[in-house]
């Protein structure tokens, strides 16, 4: 009862946080001229994965790495194969050029080049190092980018209090943070009653469980006709996921592969570089690429199945 108690009352919870975030986001980059594409690169992004870093440092601390890692590839897997697709088949996506030439590329070069660093087993302090560094550099190069390409800036909200919208975002991450672990205690509780391994249960259950903001707030947005705000926020959760979450744990505590295949990174790898020619084509992610990726998805989640099985 508690379990489920769990589940359902952080999923509520995370709902009410991603509307909190999305409304922030939005009026603030109305009010400041700034485009909603690196608003939902930036603070959209990191506010829906801060479950992810929450969860990640826990199980490296508590000894859990399996957990921890798993819940970065499969939190990548899911943002594509599960959110981005399940998003545009509710509304197809508007994909902005820059997203194509820029943003989506390194996404693909942050992924593989976090598969390279696992080839040795782990990812170390070094290794952490490099991989925040490299997210401090991404972050800098898009403000740097926002502001010498001005773009114009087409949001259906009106002009609110800055103070109001800030306290939104405050909100609206906090509320996710505190949804995703609520989620995610109790799908693990859930896994572990059945005996499923701690890799398993990283990449898919938890996975899924700290992908849930990315998830609501993807949705809400697309439904909100802002698809560069639910675009943005799978690639750069993607982004932080890989450069972010991943080397300030292993900055923490060195973040071991053991036990994980060879086909969970791969499929992370795939999983990104199938975004690029989808929105390539057309600058729009449409329903028939989003059933592409989810069949993807459920091929990758079956065979995780027949893992346990």
């Amino acid at each position: 009862m508690l379990i489920a108690l769990s589940i359902i009352g952080g999923f509520i919870i995370l709902t009410f946080g991603a509307e909190a975030l999305v409304r922030g986001a939005s009026a603030i980059a109305l009010r400041l001229g700034i485009a909603p594409l690196i608003i939902g690169l930036t603070i959209v992004a990191f506010g829906t994965s801060a479950p992810e870093l929450a969860v990640s440092v826990k199980s490296a601390l508590a000894g859990n790495p399996g957990i921890a890692l798993g819940n970065v590839v499969g939190s990548n897997i899911v943002n594509i194969g599960l959110i981005l697709a399940v998003t545009a088949l509710i509304r197809p996506i508007t994909v902005h050029s820059q997203m194509v030439k820029r943003d989506i590329p390194i996404m693909i070069s942050a992924s593989i080049f976090v598969w390279f660093l696992l080839l040795d087993g782990d990812v170390s302090f070094i290794d952490g190092t490099i991989l925040f560094s490299l997210l401090i550099g991404y972050l800098v190069f898009s403000y740097i980018s926002s502001k010498n390409n001005p773009e114009e800036v087409d949001i259906d909200t009106k002009p609110q209090n800055p103070l109001f919208s800030i306290a939104l975002i405050a909100v609206g991450i906090t509320m996710l943070v505190g949804g995703g672990i609520l989620f995610v205690n109790g799908a693990v509780d859930l896994a572990k009653q059945f005996g499923i391994s701690e890799v398993i249960i990283g990449l898919t259950i938890v996975a899924i469980g700290t992908s849930m903001p990315e998830l609501v707030t993807s949705v809400m947005a697309a439904l909100k006709g802002q698809s560069d705000i639910a675009i943005g926020n799978v690639v750069g959760s993607n982004i932080f996921n890989v450069l972010g979450i991943l080397g300030a744990t292993a900055l923490i505590h060195p973040v071991s592969a053991e036990g994980f295949n060879e086909i969970d990174f791969i499929a992370m790898v795939i999983f990104a570089i199938m975004v690029l020619p989808f929105a390539w084509s057309g600058f729009r992610i449409g329903r028939r690429e989003g059933a592409v990726l989810l069949a993807g998805y459920l091929g990758y989640t079956s065979y995780l199945v027949m893992q346990v099985v």
